[in-house]
């Protein structure tokens, strides 16, 4: 069963949530050029300008535009990389960081039941160095990787893992074991339930 896609872009310490983009044509209409995704790092002070709403739907259009592009094969090539890197470099790192995770959550499931996924991360992981809120995310799906595809994966990661990640392990995995440990010692009830009653519906 495959890892569903979950969008969640809520900053650690639970701040304010940033909202998801609206479709195409509902929203203002951006005013400056879009840049290009590897754009110098003075140009962060220009970016200041633009509201963070409409730098946080911008990031979010860039990032989905180089990954389109570096899907499949070319999965965790530079391109996409370095577009994250270009986010990160915003004035507002809580929105940046934010953006960035929605971009994970978005991605990662769609690479999680191929090959490209481990590649993807590795590509990722330098990027997010010193970035605490993605960089976490991106190890929280590495681990739900690992445990989706019958890999060695350590019990005590998924037990000390975010509320995110156990609550998305708790409803898309297939795991008996990550259900079972669930079920004994998830954080909140709600996780513990939800791990019991699939594990109960697996054996029925």
């Amino acid at each position: 069963m495959g890892i569903r896609d979950h969008q969640t872009s809520r900053p650690p310490g639970g701040g304010p949530a940033y909202p998801a983009p609206a479709p195409a044509g509902t929203g203002p209409a951006l005013r400056r050029p879009v840049a290009d995704p590897g754009e110098a790092p003075q140009e962060a002070s220009r970016e200041a300008v633009v509201p963070g709403r409409w730098r946080y739907t911008r990031h979010l259009d860039r990032l989905a535009a180089v990954a389109a592009v570096a899907g499949g094969p070319r999965a965790g090539g530079p391109g996409e990389a370095e577009a994250v890197a270009a986010v990160l470099r915003d004035p507002d790192p809580v929105m940046a960081e934010s953006a960035v995770v929605t971009h994970l959550d978005r991605r990662a499931p769609r690479l999680l039941p191929g090959t490209e996924f481990p590649d993807w991360a590795r590509a990722l992981h330098p990027v997010l160095d010193g970035h605490a809120f993605p960089a976490r995310r991106l190890r929280e799906w590495s681990l739900l990787k690992a445990i989706e595809a019958g890999t060695d994966w350590n019990a005590a990661e998924l037990a000390a893992a975010s509320d995110w990640c156990q609550n998305t392990a708790a409803g898309s995995l297939a795991s008996r074991e990550a259900l079972t440990l669930l079920a004994a010692s998830a954080r909140t009830r709600r996780v513990r339930n939800t791990a019991a009653q699939r594990l109960r519906r697996s054996a029925a």
